[in-house]
């Protein structure tokens, strides 16, 4: 196979549209170029992916690749999220990944030089709608816990790029991570009445828990 697709997401905020990675491999002179209006940290990314492929002892094709983010006109395509899914499809599209399905599959995290994958911003947003498409989602080891906040979400951590290869070939799965429940507080000790001027910080934290929002 010389195309791969592989689907990973951006971060917008409390969102996190879908981004499908195309990766096309062809006949000329060695080079990757990645397209879809990447932002400068993605664009780093086929450097890191070139060692973490190599450092976990895998080919880097010297070949033509191509790497397409797809939609294009879809901004924030940032940060190092993309690292995994693009290594995951140059694998695939290299056939060094053989029949290997990745429908089902999302994929999201920042690959070390040594292969080693690393906490990317973001794991919650990104679970729930990987959740919503009935998708399971592979994140690094340290986002485990966020990701799988989200009830009926799938979430496998794996700790680097040669972990989430054998689960694809089923070599040796990785096992769904479970959230350990939040502890609910029905009391305080303290109370806002207690303390003494702040007006302002006060009146921030009132309008946020009667509507139920975030700080």
């Amino acid at each position: 196979m010389s195309l791969a697709i592989v689907y990973s997401r951006a971060s917008a905020g409390i969102n996190a549209p879908q981004v499908t990675i195309e990766v096309h491999i062809t006949k000329g002179m060695p080079s990757l170029s990645i397209v879809g209006l990447p932002e400068t940290a993605v664009k780093e990314s086929k450097d890191r992916v070139r060692s973490a492929l190599i450092n976990a002892n895998f080919e880097f094709p010297p070949r033509r690749i191509t790497i397409n983010l797809a939609p294009a006109d879809l901004p924030k395509k940032d940060g190092g999220r993309f690292d995994l899914a693009i290594a995951i499809g140059i694998l695939v599209a290299s056939d060094q990944l053989c029949r290997v399905d990745l429908s089902n599959y999302e994929f999201a995290g920042e690959l070390a030089l040594d292969g080693t994958l690393r906490f990317f911003s973001g794991a919650l947003p990104f679970s729930l709608a990987t959740r919503d498409k009935n998708r399971m989602l592979i994140v690094p080891d340290a986002n485990k816990d966020e990701a799988a906040l989200p009830e009926k979400s799938i979430v496998l951590a794996a700790n680097n790029l040669l972990e989430v290869c054998m689960h694809l070939t089923h070599e040796k799965n990785l096992i769904p991570h479970v959230c350990q429940k939040l502890e609910i507080v029905s009391g305080y000790n303290v109370d806002l009445a207690d303390i003494i001027g702040q007006a302002y910080a006060k009146r921030a934290l009132e309008v946020a828990a009667s509507g139920g929002h975030s700080l």
